[in-house]
Formats: C-alpha cells, structure tokens, sequence
C-alpha cells in the first residue's frame, strides 16, 4: 500500500471518528438544546405579557375561561388566563410537557404554568407551544446536519489526498527518478528533486551520496577489469608462442607434446575469456561509436552464412522470417556479435533435428526482434540468472557463461530492451526491442 494512501486512510478514520463523536454530541444534546429554546421564548413570552398586562385584557381572557383564547389557525401556541383563590404562594414558573385537545385535535405542547398577583387578585397564566413544530425543527436539523457531515467528511477525504499528493510528490519523483529509472550509475542524475520538505532533502542527498560512491566502484571495477585484461594477455600470448615454438621442435616425445597441446588449449580458453571481459568493459565504458547504419535482415543473412555448417551438423531447421528491412544506427561490429551470441546460444543449446525461428517486424511503433528454438530450455531461476556472469544455463555444453552477459551489455549500449522466456525442455526465447 502506498504511502499516499496509508496517509489518507489515516486522516480519513481519525476525522471520521472526530465527525462521528461530534455528531452524536450534537444528536443527544438536540433534544435539550430545543427544549431550553422553547422554554427560553416561553418565559420571554410570559414576561411581555406581564409587563403589557391591563384590566381590558385580563377581562377578556376571562371572559373565555377554561379555553384556548389565543392560537393560530396551525394551532401552535395558546395563551389561558384563570382567576385562582386568593391566599396564593409565590412561586417560579414551571414549565411541563403535556397533551391537550384543541377544537377535537389532541396534540402535545410545552405549557408554562405561572401564578401571579395583578391587583390583589391572584391568576394563573398558560402558555403553550405545540411540540409538533419542535420535532419537526428537530428533523430537519438531523437531517441537514448529517448532509452536512457526510459533505464535510467528503471534501475532507478529497482535500486531505490531494494535500498528501502533493506533498509526497517530491519524495515519488526522487524513487522513480533516482530508483526506478537507473540501470547504470554513470549516467545517474545528480541534480537535486525541488522541495521544502528537509526529510525529503535529506533523503535526496543521501541517495545522490551513495550513487557517487557506487559510481567511483564501478568505474574502479571496470578500469580494473580492462586494466588486468589488458596486461593478462601479453603474457597469454608469450607463453602461446614458447608452447607453439616447443610443438615444433623436432623428436619431442607424444607425452610432452599431448601437455603442450592441453597447455595451449588452456591459455586460448583463459584468453577467449579476458577478450569476452574486455570486450564488455569497453561497451560499458562506452569506447564504441554508433554511427553506423545497420540492415538487421542483411546482418542476420551473414549470420546464417557464418553458422550454417554448425546449423546443418545438427539437422536443425532455420526459419527466418523478418518482414520489414529495419535500419539501426549504432556499432555494426556489436550489433553482428550481439546476434550472432544470441543465435549461437540457440543451436549449442538445441536438439538434433529442432527449429530455430526467427521472427521479426513492426509492433506498437518498435521493431522487435524475436529467436526462438525448440531445444532444452531453462527453468525460472536460471532465466533469472541469464544475465550473470560466468553463470550457464547447461553445464553439459562448453562454454564459459559470457554470451548473455555481453549480448546484455550491447543491448544496454544500444538502449535495445531484451528479454528471454524459456521453458524446459520446450525451448528458449529471445526478444529484442530496437528503440
């Protein structure tokens, strides 16, 4: 799960959990809140009506004892005077909740009961409010207030992923352009990713520091690589010509020269193998041109010539199948013993009387380029490990391992995308995708 989203899932529950107490705050304390309101109107009201009080409006409240005197047409609220025996105690207005008939309807109001002393006469004052008003008040405040929950937890969820968006978005930029897209330290980009987060600074340097230090490896591993090739093969090629000369001496005994020639085979493998590890040293410190126009059809035509006795020694069938002639610009030399490593792999690696199938054309705007056969394959973790060095798919056949690593370093060189997919004892495809 991405960062981004562990940070909006979090902001997301906690504000959730923020508008889910506040909001059944608000539902529970609803109630008491229109209650003390309406009370609060009830003894405003009652306090108007006091203070306004005369004797013309006293005698016509009584005047309509025991009935609602005053009320809408809704029959909302309604005002009773009554005259009470005198000798009365002073006391607070109480207010009750209770049901009352008005003109056959029975509806519950919030009465204000209060007795009062007006010239030396005590009366009793009703007031009322109608609680179907209230619940209805009360209803739409849930519901408006749940519709403006759920918006506010809405445009929260939004803001807050955009906000970490945009604030993670330095730290995706420095994986993806410092992580992701680097296949080769020296070409690593050193400029620093813009932004004002010192956490993501800090981590900006400290993979920029680590890429130099990386770097200055690798270039020390293949400086050492072509420097040791290089002073490997003067000896190599002295001790090859000693060991030729002593095969030519007359009368030597078979014994000495069965060693000699043992001898002289192992120096030309030990030298096949540092040419293989110079070869890839230059390629990956780029002391080749690409300049050259290359005809892929043309270069794998003189391939076939090349390994067409080897092809027909193991009775295998050679199908190639390009449909568009293709030029490349790169290194004529590389790209030749690119394909030619790659080819050579699939009649070593192929059964007598197999196929080898190559296919190529114009797909989604690239060309690709595709060598299949039918011989013993390889499983996932040697597919894997295809690339490596000194690392063979069959150590039944000679070889040292090198092929692929090359044909890896080329491709890289060109910016040709390869990859492979075998089966065992199914056989092995090699696809290359020319930029």
């Amino acid at each position: 799960m991405k960062l981004q989203v562990k940070f909006s899932l979090y902001n997301a529950i906690t504000k959730i959990a923020i508008i889910l107490v506040l909001g059944a705050i608000i539902l529970f304390s609803l109630d008491k809140i229109a209650y003390n309101q309406l009370d609060s109107r009830l003894i405003k009201k009652k306090g108007k009506i006091i203070k306004n009080l005369n004797n013309a409006e006293i005698d016509s409240l009584l005047s309509n004892e025991q009935s609602f005197t005053d009320y809408n047409i809704l029959k909302e609220e309604f005002i009773i005077l009554t005259d009470i025996p005198d000798n009365q105690v002073d006391s607070t207005a109480k207010i009750i909740t209770e049901k009352r008939e008005i003109e056959g309807d029975v509806e519950f109001y919030r009465i204000l009961n209060y007795k009062f002393l007006y010239q030396e006469n005590w009366y009793k004052l009703e007031l009322g409010e109608s609680m179907t008003a209230l619940q209805s008040i009360k209803n739409s405040i849930r519901f408006y207030m749940l519709v403006v929950l759920v918006g506010s937890l809405v445009v929260t969820l939004l803001t807050d992923f955009a906000f970490t968006n945009f604030l993670l978005k330095p730290f995706y930029l420095i994986i993806d352009n410092k992580i992701n897209k680097v296949d080769d330290p020296t070409h690593f980009n050193y400029q620093s990713i813009p932004t004002t987060t010192d956490d993501f600074k800090i981590l900006d340097n400290s993979i920029n520091s680590l890429m130099r230090k990386i770097n200055n490896l690798f270039a020390l591993e293949k400086q050492f690589i072509a420097n040791v090739s290089h002073e490997l093969l003067t000896p190599i090629s002295i001790l090859s010509t000693r060991l030729e000369n002593m095969m030519n001496t007359p009368d030597i005994p078979v014994e000495h020269e069965n060693k000699i020639f043992a001898s002289l085979k192992t120096l030309n493998r030990l030298k096949v193998i540092i040419n293989s590890l110079l070869l890839i040293s230059k390629v990956e410190n780029n002391q080749y041109l690409k300049t050259e126009q290359i005809n892929i059809k043309q270069e794998l035509d003189d391939i076939y010539e090349d390994l067409e006795d080897r092809i027909l020694d193991k009775n295998i069938s050679y199908q190639l199948n390009v449909k568009n002639d293709f030029y490349f610009k790169g290194n004529k030399a590389l790209i030749h013993t690119l394909l030619v490593n790659i080819i050579n792999n699939a009649i070593k690696y192929n059964s007598v009387g197999g196929l080898i199938d190559v296919n190529g054309g114009i797909k989604q705007q690239k060309y690709h380029l595709k060598i299949t056969d039918t011989g013993k394959g390889m499983n996932k973790e040697l597919v894997e490990d295809a690339f490596d060095r000194f690392k063979r798919g069959n150590t039944e056949e000679n070889g040292f391992g090198l092929g692929l690593a090359i044909v890896q370093s080329i491709a890289k060189f060109h910016k040709i995308e390869i990859q492979i997919d075998s089966i065992e004892q199914k056989g092995t495809s090699v696809s290359l995708i020319f930029p």
